[in-house]
């Protein structure tokens, strides 16, 4: 049985086809129907999960830390379900697209941050029940092990591994497992490939033990 999705996302019609959407108010020229916008998973990895039927556990209203927000496309649709959302960029010049975002979403707390460095927002990030990781660096289950100090007991990582990222040359399949080697603190409860919407990129959906 393919898993719910959050409350707040919905399978609306689009180009003649039920495509993901949420509520709120448009960011990059998606289309819009009634106040809904399409959620377009080939600029989405999350988007992309859900549209796969992964078990995400995303229920809707959960506070989210969203690491590697960019300009701000894919945490513009979690603030749209979930609850607190606090969205972590490095790069100034998508972070100044973030903060336009966040002005039309009262949920989405821009901070213009290295998330391998999770010390320097301590101060700032609540409690979380699920992070979701888009970052694109070296490092990458470093990264997250280093944020799991935010998540709840058992709440969720829900990953988009690049493997160009990683290593350029490397076998795209030999990059995956060895960040499900290096990913501490988390249990795996399932990955799949993001072809057709993103080449190269593995989903992980951990939970935090």
């Amino acid at each position: 049985m393919t898993p719910s999705l959050p409350a707040g996302v919905e399978r609306r019609p689009f180009d003649g086809r039920e495509r993901l959407a949420t509520r709120g108010e448009p960011v990059y020229g998606e289309p819009t129907d009634g106040g809904w916008r399409l959620w377009d998973a080939r600029r989405s990895k999350l988007g992309a999960m859900l549209e796969k039927g992964m078990d995400t556990g995303l229920a809707g209203g959960e506070t989210v830390l969203y690491l590697g927000a960019a300009s701000g496309t894919t945490a513009s649709h979690v603030a749209d379900f979930a609850g607190p959302t606090y969205a972590v960029e490095f790069a100034a010049r998508p972070a100044r697209d973030l903060l336009s975002v966040a002005e039309s979403r009262p949920n989405l707390f821009p901070l213009l941050k290295d998330a391998r460095r999770p010390e320097t927002y301590a101060h700032v990030v609540e409690p979380v029940d699920a992070i979701v990781q888009d970052v694109a660096t070296r490092g990458q289950a470093r990264v997250a092990t280093a944020n799991r100090r935010f998540l709840r007991e058992g709440g969720r990582l829900l990953a988009a591994v690049k493997a160009r990222s990683e290593d350029v040359t490397a076998d795209p399949a030999d990059v995956f497992d060895a960040f499900l080697d290096d990913l501490a603190g988390y249990e795996v409860l399932g990955t799949a490939r993001l072809e057709p919407f993103h080449d190269d990129h593995l989903a992980v959906v951990a939970r935090r033990v």
